[in-house]
């Protein structure tokens, strides 16, 4: 049986925030710059021309939404990513494995306050490498972890 973790809400919604921060900030700055009369006669030097304020306000918008398009566009990409605890490995979107056996220390000094533990595993080319896992890039964490632990320390076939 496979443990899924999915992409945690929390990312999720930082990108929805991002998104709403942008768009807002785009039509804030684009009415003040362009409609709002006052904003303009406050922000217009005495030979007619605009200070930086009122060229930032009138520049930035598409700026603003080009924020929010490609803030999305991450979102869209990366929306479907989780992390499975497979049968013999610990599975990525991507495709990328750890294998159980190449595992070599899960610490978890850190999860209980913090939400993150660290493996420790050997590269296929030998070489030791460490992979952090957060609740704030993934949700479910806990029973991933939980068989994490049940199958390092169980011992294999003989």
């Amino acid at each position: 049986m496979a443990i899924e973790a999915p992409l945690s809400k929390y990312k999720r919604n930082n990108f929805v925030i991002g998104i709403v921060v942008c768009l807002v900030m785009a039509l804030w700055f684009g009415y003040d710059g362009r409609f709002n009369q006052s904003f303009i006669a406050q922000h217009t030097l005495e030979q007619g021309r605009p200070d930086g304020t009122l060229i930032f306000n009138r520049k930035s918008p598409p700026f603003f939404v080009l924020g929010a398009v490609l803030l999305g566009a991450y979102w869209c990409a990366i929306r479907r990513r989780k992390l499975v605890a497979a049968e013999d490995a610990l599975v990525f979107s991507g495709g990328r494995k750890i294998l159980y056996d190449a595992i070599e220390q899960i610490d978890k000094t850190h999860f209980e306050t913090k939400g993150l533990f660290t493996l420790t595993y050997k590269t296929e080319s030998g070489r030791l490498a460490r992979c952090k896992f957060s609740d704030r890039q993934y949700d479910n964490l806990k029973p991933i972890l939980e068989h994490l632990v049940a199958q390092i320390t169980e011992p294999g076939p003989q």
